[in-house]
């Protein structure tokens, strides 16, 4: 497996940046619209204001969460606040978003009105934009958790799945498998030694469970390409 080395987050946040423009503007010229799917780490803030500053028709691309603190958006932890502040400025402040937190009280009561609202964007996506966590975490899927099973599940409806954790300071929502590998393009952010860790830990058979990024690295049915940056 290939993995594009950076000697910087600057430099990766340079070059997915292009990728992903160039991405979105085939999607366009070929179907007159484009998607992307994002989920936000420590390298997001720095890629996703690169990222807006990227000359295309942004007014044709449609954007969504991998995954969503269930917060009011204004909180600090909403990753759609996140996204506004930081993707959707600039020459992106015309892209369309679709956020994944709505008026249902908790996030499975939530999931059918995501699902319905995800159909406004065309499937496949044309990006996925994943990043890696120490722990093996991909997207809203994290070890161990009581969810993995539901969210690696092709037969699951809805596309998305709550998440309740111990350790976690809020339940979340995130896509299944299904949703995230129905893509043309899954990128992978690692970031650091601990990430590398990961990534050859995700490489390696074993149970999803305890490293959920293996469900992303190890399937063979979406092209995934893997940044990495100290």
């Amino acid at each position: 497996m290939h993995v594009h080395r950076f000697p910087d987050s600057a430099a990766l946040a340079r070059a997915v940046a292009g990728e992903i423009k160039v991405d979105l503007e085939e999607a366009i010229t070929a179907r007159g619209r484009a998607s992307l799917v994002v989920s936000l780490d420590e390298f997001g803030r720095e890629l996703f204001a690169t990222l807006s500053r990227e000359s295309l028709d942004w007014s044709k691309v449609w954007i969504t969460l991998a995954d969503e603190c269930w917060v009011d958006t204004q909180s600090e932890f909403s990753q759609e606040r996140r996204v506004r502040e930081t993707l959707l400025q600039n020459a992106a402040h015309c892209a369309h978003f679709i956020g994944l937190k709505n008026p249902a009280v908790t996030p499975e009561a939530g999931a059918d009105w995501v699902s319905r609202a995800l159909t406004r964007i065309v499937r496949p996506f044309d990006v996925v934009l994943l990043s890696l966590g120490a722990d093996g975490q991909i997207a809203g899927l994290f070890p161990n958790s009581l969810a993995l099973s539901k969210a690696a599940d092709s037969t699951a409806a809805p596309s998305c799945v709550a998440v309740h954790s111990l350790s976690l300071p809020h339940a979340r929502i995130t896509l299944n498998l299904q949703a995230l590998l129905d893509s043309h393009a899954v990128l992978l952010l690692v970031r650091g030694d601990e990430g590398m860790h990961a990534l050859e830990r995700s490489q390696r058979e074993g149970p999803y469970a305890e490293v959920p990024a293996r469900l992303i690295v190890r399937q063979k049915t979406t092209p995934l390409e893997i940044f990495w940056a100290p």
